[in-house]
This record gives structure tokens, sequence and C-alpha cells, in this order.
């Protein structure tokens, strides 16, 4: 058997990853003069980010090195333990690439280890929707080989769409420019985003209004559910628990039976979208466009 790991980013529930055996790797962030490791809010109250990110607090995020994904995988390859490490988009931070430099200096330490580095392409719990998929076909028994084989088959088939309240966190990440912030703002723009095939992040429309760019975010997940109509969809929220629920509300009032989990976007992500951000994530049938 293998072990299964992921980083921070995943936005699962800690707990979830520590019952079904899942390692985890962090992220860091910087809150004013702070460092501080994104251990998925066991040493930082997730509701205390939201309040500051709300208040205007820029925070910023450091990937995880080589060195730091060496350590982490070593106890594993030393015990002779083949792991499959399932990462946060090489499209959206160098940090995947990290983790197979630090595969290549292991196997070179050790060139019987069995070391496979997943990359999602994907974000928050659309990365984490790929983990449960790991971790089902783990415990379904499917061989490391295989698993890498589903997701080189099967990872873009992961449809993610998200959209944001205010437009200031994106522009401070590179992601908008400042004309467009500036007049996203004072036109009441709300961008919808989603994951692009490469696992960048893409604008895809431009809403005139709040809640009708949460009603768009329901109609996508509706859309993409008959590809499995019993799959979890995952919502995830950086604080605006009654957007996320409002999106809930939407699917439900067309799919009573939808298997719908809500749940927090974690420090590093949140990082980057600011407070309010709705983000929704569903396996699809045909792979991303």
């Amino acid at each position: 058997m293998y072990q299964l790991l992921t980083d921070s980013a995943c936005d699962l529930p800690l707990a979830t990853l520590k019952e079904k055996d899942v390692g985890i790797v962090s992220f860091h962030f910087t809150v004013g003069d702070r460092e501080l490791t994104d251990d998925m809010g066991a040493s930082y109250d997730l509701e205390e980010f939201y309040t500051q990110i709300k208040a205007g607090v820029m925070p910023t995020t450091a990937q995880i090195n080589v060195g730091e994904y060496a350590a982490f995988f070593r106890p594993y390859v030393e015990a002779g333990t083949p792991i499959a490490y399932i990462g946060f988009s090489s499209g959206l931070s160098g940090s995947l690439n990290s983790a197979r430099q630090a595969r290549d200096l292991l196997i070179e330490e050790f060139p019987d280890a069995q070391i496979a580095v997943v990359d999602t392409l994907n974000a928050s719990a659309g990365e984490g929707r790929m983990v449960l998929e790991a971790i089902r076909l783990r415990d379904s028994g499917a061989t490391l080989d295989e698993l890498a084989a589903w997701f080189t088959e099967n990872a873009q088939r992961v449809q993610s769409w998200f959209t944001v309240d205010s437009l200031d966190y994106l522009y401070h990440g590179g992601r908008v420019s400042r004309t467009a912030a500036t007049l996203g703002t004072l036109l009441n723009i709300k961008p919808l985003l989603d994951v692009d095939p490469e696992g960048h992040l893409r604008v895809v429309g431009k809403i005139h209004s709040r809640k009708k760019s949460l009603q768009a975010l329901a109609d996508r997940l509706l859309a993409a559910l008959p590809s499995d109509p019993t799959q979890p969809l995952l919502i995830a929220t950086s604080g605006d628990w009654d957007a996320a629920n409002f999106v809930k509300d939407r699917i439900l009032a067309q799919a009573p039976t939808a298997n719908i989990q809500v749940g927090p976007i974690g420090l590093t992500i949140a990082s980057h979208t600011g407070f309010g951000c709705v983000a929704a994530f569903v396996m699809g049938t045909d792979k991303r466009k």
C-alpha cells in the first residue's frame, strides 16, 4: 500500500484528512510582521483571519520549497513506503515544481523509491476534490500506477468556478489589472472565474450583482451534476456563509438529493481572494476547455 499526501491548499477538513490517513505539508503566509504556517486552522483561527481580510489586511503567501518537500517525503521513502503527493496547481504556484525536484533528489539517493507527484491543475476544494478521488481509488484497491494513470486521464474533468465580492485582492495578486479592478468596483461587477486546462485562473463572465454571480455558480454545478448525481458537490467560502448557503439552497431547489458539502476556503487561498469569495467544484463528464 502507498501513502497519500497533499498540501494545505486543498481546503478539505483537517479532521477528514486525518481520518483518511492523508499526510499534509503546509504553505506559509505572513500577516503584518507575523510569519505563520498554514496548518489548516489548527493554530490560527479562520474566522479571525476572515475578519482581518474583511478589514483590508493584505496577507502574503510563500510556496513550499524543495527542502521542505524532501523532509516531508523522506520518512516514507526511508521506510520503503510508496507515496502519492496530490498537489496544488502548477499553473498557480511553483510549489509543485519544488515537489518534483525533491522527488528527483530522493530518487538519486534511494533509486528504488516510488514517488508519484500528481498535478491536480486545480486549487482550493478543486484540489480537495482530487484528494477525495485519490482516497476513493486507494480504498478501492487501485495500485500507485493505476492511481497516477487515473489522474492523467481525469484531472481535467474537475470543473471549478468562483466569484469574489471585492476585486482588490485579485488586483493585489496580479490576477486583474488596476483598471479592471477600479471599473469593476464602480460598476458593481462581480467576475465569474474558472480554472483553465493549464491550471490558471481566467475570467469567464462579468456579472452585474452579487446575487446573480452566486446564481451563476449554482447554475454551473447543476449543469455538471448529471455526470454523477451522487457525487460530492463542494462549495467553499472565505467567510461569507450566507452567500455559500444561498448557492446550496439554489441547487437543492432543483436537485433535492444533491450531496452538497459547504466548507471554508483556507488561509493560503483566502489570502488571494479576500473576504467573501464563494467557489464551487464538481466532477464533470468532459475535460475543461
